[in-house]
């Protein structure tokens, strides 16, 4: 270890030898010869809830008013039987059956039971997927943040003045925010960002249905139906077919976690199993979820009826109490931050893991940098150069196409029709049964086969509503445009 020392820093060189290798704690290590794992069920079902729960749960009213109470609530309830079960089928993956060896990524299992086509194929689907969250996540966040300025206005100058405010220097702020945090090493240090941003989720989760709540018993709930928004002379029956795509596949995609499920699951102890903790995790994660889930849409719905907004928060449904509004978009900001690097975290790992086996000897890319800063010596941060340069400039594009593509949010949802079926159901069903060696047209068989069609048509007629929803943006596209 080499040693610089400053009046103001000290920095020590740190590379790994055979010789620390040899004499480090064999009890500090697990069977794969990493750090030993510390992840439980609480932080795992964290890291799922700050996954799954973005503010999309907000726009849920919306989802519900143009399927109605039935379809609505039936869908809702569906999906998170269907999300539930396929991510325990892939939670059994983890761990190769035969030799007990690890799986690391979601592409590791896909490979080694699927073979190498598959693999190429999820790795497409996969990153492009998580590449469009983190950059809607910008989007997303940057609206909350200027809401927080536009219902400021709002109570001061009256519900109608015309309050027009830019998302760029928010997205901006995020970004400088998000480089920062980006060198958080990996998934096993980002426990306690979860477990924050997984609270405040139920935070703006409960603000949300407080308000809608607070509406309904009031006695200024609108009118709801039993089959939704209602064809008539504002909408025409072709509108709604679309909308109801779209409505459906934003509730199915509203449960899905699959492309870092494992990723997750790879920060849990030994012992007890990871797979049997996992599927603990998943219960308590959908579980919590859908209860949320049922709340918003359908209070939600129940207080604005078949006029219910894009967002409950953002798309002023609530004016007042103005403060209230104002914390419940901080506490959405505040969980995107979380969210982003949760699904940042699995790209940032695969082109740091692919660059240090391509390049083993390089210093650029192995080299750790301990520093510590000022008088305080007992936290050390550790800085790699490749790490600092890749992620940062990953962060700054994200940006810059968040602010290009404001409408990129009908992109996202193109992106998560398209990813949803493979990631979610059909993968994950595949490797069940070639694991178990299920045979063809025997009864289990059969019904993972009608999940697996089911939730094809559901995804493809969501990436039909995505298209024609996209097509519309498009005419009215209007680069780095004021919003009012």
């Amino acid at each position: 270890m080499a040693r610089f020392v400053d009046q103001n820093f000290q920095v020590d060189v740190y590379e790994p030898s055979l010789e620390i290798q040899k004499v480090a704690n064999i009890a500090e290590l697990d069977d794969d010869g990493k750090s030993s794992r510390k992840g439980n069920v609480w932080t795992a079902s964290a890291h799922i809830i700050t996954a799954i729960i973005g503010s999309g749960v907000l726009s849920l009213a919306w989802g519900v008013a143009q399927l109605g109470w039935i379809a609505g609530v039936t869908t809702l309830v569906v999906f998170s039987g269907i999300t539930l079960y396929t991510s325990n089928l892939l939670t059994d993956c983890y761990r190769s059956s035969i030799t007990r060896k690890r799986n690391y990524t979601y592409m590791e299992v896909v490979k080694n039971n699927l073979g190498g086509r598959m693999y190429m194929a999820c790795g497409m689907v996969q990153y492009a997927n998580l590449c469009g969250m983190i950059i809607g996540y910008t989007i997303t966040a940057s609206i909350s943040m200027a809401a927080i300025t536009k219902s400021d206005c709002y109570h001061k100058r009256g519900h109608e003045a015309p309050c027009r405010v830019s998302h760029n220097p928010y997205m901006i702020a995020l970004g400088i925010f998000e480089i920062f945090l980006s060198q958080i090493p990996n998934f096993h240090k980002l426990s306690m960002l979860s477990v924050v941003a997984a609270i405040l989720s139920f935070g703006y989760s409960s603000i949300g249905v407080g308000l809608a709540f607070t509406k309904v018993i009031s006695g200024q709930g609108k009118r709801t139906t039993l089959s939704g928004v209602e064809v008539g002379i504002s909408l025409s029956a072709a509108e709604k077919t679309w909308r109801m795509f779209r409505a459906l596949g934003d509730i199915a995609f509203a449960y899905t976690y699959s492309q870092i499920l494992i990723e997750i699951q790879d920060t849990l102890k030994v012992i007890p199993p990871e797979n049997q903790v996992m599927k603990k995790a998943n219960f308590m994660a959908v579980s919590a979820t859908t209860a949320f889930y049922m709340m918003c849409g359908c209070l939600g719905y129940a207080a604005f009826g078949n006029n219910a907004p894009g967002n409950l928060l953002t798309g002023f449904g609530f004016y007042e109490p103005f403060w209230l509004v104002d914390l419940a978009n901080c506490f959405i900001v505040v969980h995107l931050v979380g969210a982003y690097q949760v699904f940042s975290q699995p790209i940032f790992s695969a082109v740091e893991s692919w660059a240090s086996k391509k390049w083993s000897n390089s210093k650029f890319i192995t080299k750790e940098y301990l520093i510590n800063v000022g008088i305080v010596k007992k936290h050390k941060l550790r800085i790699n150069l490749l790490r600092m340069i890749w992620r940062t400039l990953f962060v700054i594009m994200a940006t810059i196409l968040a602010m290009v593509m404001p409408f990129f949010n009908d992109i996202l949802a193109l992106l998560g029709a398209i990813g949803y079926w493979p990631l979610t159901v059909y993968f994950p069903i595949q490797m069940y049964i070639a694991k178990g060696k299920i045979g063809k047209w025997s009864w289990r068989w059969l019904v993972l086969q009608v999940i697996n069609l089911v939730c094809f048509l559901v995804a493809l007629a969501a990436a039909c509503g995505s298209i024609q929803g996209l097509n519309k943006a498009l005419n009215t596209y209007k680069p780095f445009e004021v919003k009012e």
